[in-house]
């Protein structure tokens, strides 16, 4: 099963619903990113006609404590009453989506995905849909509330006193730029480096040109060069659990299962106590917290 939708899928799909075919198409705009994380004026400017928009910072995480990281996982009951507030409702498809290369909406999916939910993401986000042609609209749209229940176990993560031994026997991947890896960037948190043992695999290699995930056989090819395949135990971080998110979105579609390690560099670098390599090898040049 793909994670992703083309335009041409989409509308498929959308044309099935009006046709009494096919599940209710719920459509969620997850624009967020690191340097504007407020993405609401965008949403209001022009978005898919229907979409509703979702606060990452505000929906798809909670507030808490810097040892937490900086975008710590929602709780259930409150992610769940934040879908009802997107008007989901329990059988419907959910296609996210986003401007900056389905990062934030992949987020979405892997949380949603988590509790049983039928949700996908659209591939090259609102870019790919405006170059097809298709219409936006302006203005916020406001749903009746649904009643989606959420089902499942909430697996799929890694804690941070789970890190090390997983390590030992899997390969962990740090999805950061390589100057975030090596030490070389430290951006908001208080230390640079990686996690030792960790290999480093950006994020946007699995990413084209236009912002659409690489085909699956590519994705394959790339992930191998980290030492990963299908018969291999693969846990996933970044800077604050954002684009970790995206990288598991690109190994399902490589068909590879991963974990996340939601907390991910801005937890362990603010946790005293926590090995640190630096520079470019996974053992790097250790120090601590």
């Amino acid at each position: 099963m793909s994670h992703l939708v083309s335009v041409a899928q989409l509308i498929h799909l959308q044309r099935a619903e009006e046709h009494g075919t096919g599940p209710v198409v719920r459509l969620l705009d997850v624009r967020w990113r690191l340097d504007r994380p407020e993405g609401r004026p965008e949403y209001l400017a022009a978005h898919l006609p229907g979409a509703v928009y979702v606060d990452l910072e505000h929906e798809l995480a909670r507030r808490g404590e810097p040892a937490e990281g900086r975008h710590p996982l929602p709780d259930t009951d409150d992610l769940q009453r934040a879908a009802r507030g997107w008007g989901l409702d329990d059988g419907d498809t959910v296609v996210a989506y986003d401007d900056n290369r389905s990062v934030p909406a992949a987020r979405l999916w892997w949380l949603l995905r988590r509790f049983g939910v039928d949700v996908r993401v659209l591939d090259g986000g609102i870019r790919a849909w405006a170059g097809e042609g298709m219409p936006l609209e302006r203005g916020d749209v406001l749903p009746e509330p649904g009643g989606i229940t959420f089902a499942g176990d909430a697996a799929g993560v890694i804690l941070l006193d789970q890190v090390e031994a997983f390590r030992d026997g899997g390969v962990l991947l740090d999805v950061r730029t390589p100057e975030q890896y090596s030490g070389a960037h430290t951006a908001t948190d208080p230390i640079g480096g990686h996690i030792p043992g960790a290999v480093n695999l950006p994020a946007m290699a699995t990413v084209t040109g236009d912002g659409r995930l690489q085909h699956p056989d590519a994705l394959r090819r790339i992930f191998a060069t980290a030492g990963v395949d299908a018969g291999t135990e693969v846990a996933v971080y970044c800077g604050s659990g954002v684009a970790a998110m995206h990288t598991a979105l690109a190994l399902e579609q490589s068909g590879i299962r991963a974990l996340v390690y939601p907390g991910s560099w801005s937890q362990w670098s603010n946790t005293r106590g926590q090995p640190v390599a630096m520079g470019i090898l996974p053992e790097g040049r250790l120090t601590k917290v």
